[in-house]
């Protein structure tokens, strides 16, 4: 017979799990967020890419587009900022995306990204 017994209690595995599955179900949550990010940030790279030369009208134009065909939610391609720099343009995209976790309480990420277009400045 052991005078001593080693191992996790029944509670202690129980505690270990709960707190995983907790954070498991936070990546699950905030997991949608991150992909719709990553459609955006190509969305404006493509966007870049197909009209180097683009004025800011052809750009969103442009942008409005792919939104469409991307199905973004998040954010809208109206608050995504085109302006000048050097001889090219920018677009910048700064934004929150909110994911529900439990009750009242809710996952805030926020993003920023900036892309330049055409001959803006190499130092974004």
């Amino acid at each position: 017979m052991r005078s001593r017994q080693r191992g996790a209690t029944f509670l202690g595995m129980v505690t270990i799990v709960a707190i995983l599955g907790f954070g498991l179900y936070g990546v699950i949550r905030v997991f949608p967020l991150y992909m719709e990010y990553l459609a955006v940030v190509r969305a404006m790279e493509q966007t870049a890419k197909e009209n180097p030369g683009g004025t800011q009208n052809e750009l969103r134009t442009s942008l409005i587009r792919r939104w469409t065909i991307e199905d973004i939610n998040s954010t809208d391609p109206y608050k995504i900022e085109i302006k000048r720099a050097g001889k090219g343009m920018i677009m910048h995209a700064a934004y929150q995306a909110k994911a529900p976790f439990v009750s009242n309480i809710s996952l805030v990420v926020d993003f920023d990204k900036t892309v330049p277009v055409g001959a803006a400045t190499a130092g974004l």
